[in-house]
């Protein structure tokens, strides 16, 4: 076998994601997730009238939230319902947000286009990481700031995805979307391509009414998980179900029946040279 053919096939392995993004209801997800996109914006120390780019922006969180700051703001993902339901949160609040369809390593903007591009829990799990560091310092202005959000590899979710992925295990040479979460992986993406680079450890606390009832929710409106349930037979599912909610057990604080857990992200602002 050659180098080439154990790479993996990253065209193939980005038409997956995106049919698992767009299963099950993301947005349901997504609008549990609201402070972490205001709170991103505070980081980046958004102006009114600068030009706002979100990438994998979803169902709009970091992108209204820019909005509200009277940012000239552009939401682009590749799932096109989300898109859609950006538009009608939008409409509701009577916000400005241009959502466009496209994709994260080939953003159809030209060089320099936006004072600051943001990230929210999205562009870490696109499959060429490389890539997508590339295109969000190429369309950002020199002195642009990037702000992210992306999950800790230790955090719930990172190990929520260590623990499906024991029954579903991710393509064979993709590189792990947590690397996001860690200064040492983003120094490496952007290279010498910024100037600065400040990192702060943050937790969402997630707030459902039992551990089991989490498992249900996500099962049923996450994709990625919602697709790795489809995968497994029923005694696959049945063990999964399990190890998930043990895993919430695990990091629950609530002490009662209810299940409150943090799960850390790193909050990311990086100056592009």
């Amino acid at each position: 076998m050659t180098v080439q053919s154990q790479l993996p096939n990253l065209a193939t392995i980005k038409e997956r994601q995106q049919k698992a993004w767009s299963t099950g209801h993301y947005g349901k997800v997504g609008a549990k997730l609201v402070l972490m996109g205001e709170l991103v914006c505070e980081a980046v120390d958004l102006r009114p009238g600068q030009r706002v780019l979100d990438v994998a922006c979803g169902n709009g969180n970091t992108a209204l939230a820019a909005a509200r700051r009277y940012g000239e703001v552009v939401g682009v993902d590749y799932v096109p319902e989300l898109l859609q339901e950006g538009r009608e949160r939008a409409r509701a609040e009577g916000l400005e947000v241009d959502f466009r369809e496209g994709d994260a390593e080939d953003l159809p903007f030209a060089d320099a286009s936006f004072d600051v591009v943001l990230s929210t829990l999205g562009t870490m799990f696109a499959p060429n990481q490389e890539k997508v560091a590339e295109e969000l310092l190429r369309v950002l202005k020199s002195g642009g700031k990037v702000g992210m959000a992306n999950w800790t590899p230790d955090s719930f979710v990172g190990e929520m995805f260590k623990s499906i992925g024991k029954y579903v295990p991710p393509p064979a040479g993709l590189k792990p979307p947590f690397l996001w979460g860690t200064e040492e992986g983003l120094r490496e993406l952007f290279g010498d391509r910024i100037d600065s680079l400040r990192t702060e450890r943050r937790s969402f606390v997630l707030r459902y009414p039992s551990a089991r009832y989490f498992v249900d929710f996500f099962r049923t409106y996450y994709g990625p998980m919602y697709k790795s349930f489809e995968t497994l037979d029923e005694e696959g599912r049945e063990s999964l179900e399990g190890d998930l909610i043990e895993l919430v057990e695990r990091f629950n604080r609530s002490g009662d029946e209810t299940a409150v857990f943090p799960s850390d992200y790193l909050e990311v602002v990086a100056v592009k040279r």
